[in-house]
């Protein structure tokens, strides 16, 4: 199940697919109506975890092939996004947002554009979409284009995917969501829709991202194989 840029193709689909899939509204429907909505999302969060770490090793133990060069001039490319893609994962998870899994639509007491969800209502996908771009920037082999690219594909439409989801589910709820908050970081803000709310990131936010930062450098070739900076 590993060891070949096939074996990582097929952990990729089945990551990327299995999201879309359960996530779906007749399967989730079916699965929720089935084993109720704490035990889907327990099974939703095993498949999925599986599927990571299955495509992880798959990546891994990759052949390297390459498919464009090597340029140089974009090797810091990663370590100056990654720290804005970890920003955006903690908030994500550390305040209230509508389009996380098992969110109920609720953001808050007054306003739904709180703290990074004034920038973007999808913080942590905008965080694996700049993860997998500035990594498909510096590394042009077969198994980064494949499992980047799958990234990508999983971010961007899952943006989509879930504002459709939340609209069908929250009716009119969802008016003020999408009134106050946008896709497309900053949007909101910039058509006064949406003003943005520092105080509702906070310091304590940027140095937690800063210490996983620091983790994950440290801990990278390890995982991954690869050194983090460029030589």
């Amino acid at each position: 199940m590993t060891g070949s840029l096939n074996a990582l193709f097929a952990a990729t689909v089945f990551f990327v697919a299995g999201h879309f899939f359960l996530s779906s509204a007749p399967i989730r429907g079916a699965l929720v109506g089935r084993f109720g909505e704490s035990r889907f999302m327990g099974l939703y969060s095993v498949v999925v975890f599986l599927a990571f770490v299955w495509m992880l090793l798959a990546y891994r133990s990759a052949p390297f092939v390459s498919v464009w060069p090597f340029l140089p001039g974009l090797a810091w490319v990663p370590v100056l996004v990654m720290p804005v893609a970890i920003l955006l994962a903690v908030c994500a998870f550390s305040s209230p947002n509508p389009t996380m899994a098992g969110a109920d639509g609720s953001t808050g007491p007054n306003s739904p554009a709180i703290g990074m969800i004034s920038v973007t209502r999808h913080p942590f996908l905008w965080g694996v979409a700049l993860w997998a771009v500035s990594h498909l920037a510096v590394n042009g082999d077969a198994a980064n284009l494949i499992m980047m690219g799958g990234m990508l594909i999983l971010a961007v439409g899952g943006m989509f995917h879930i504002d459709r989801k939340r609209e069908a589910r929250l009716g009119s709820a969802w008016g003020p969501i999408a009134l106050t908050t946008s896709l497309v970081p900053f949007a909101a803000i910039l058509s006064k829709r949406a003003r943005f709310d520092w105080p509702g990131i906070g310091w304590w936010r940027i140095t937690l991202a800063l210490a996983i930062y620091v983790v994950i450098v440290f801990g990278h070739e390890f995982v991954f194989g690869v050194a983090p900076y460029p030589a």
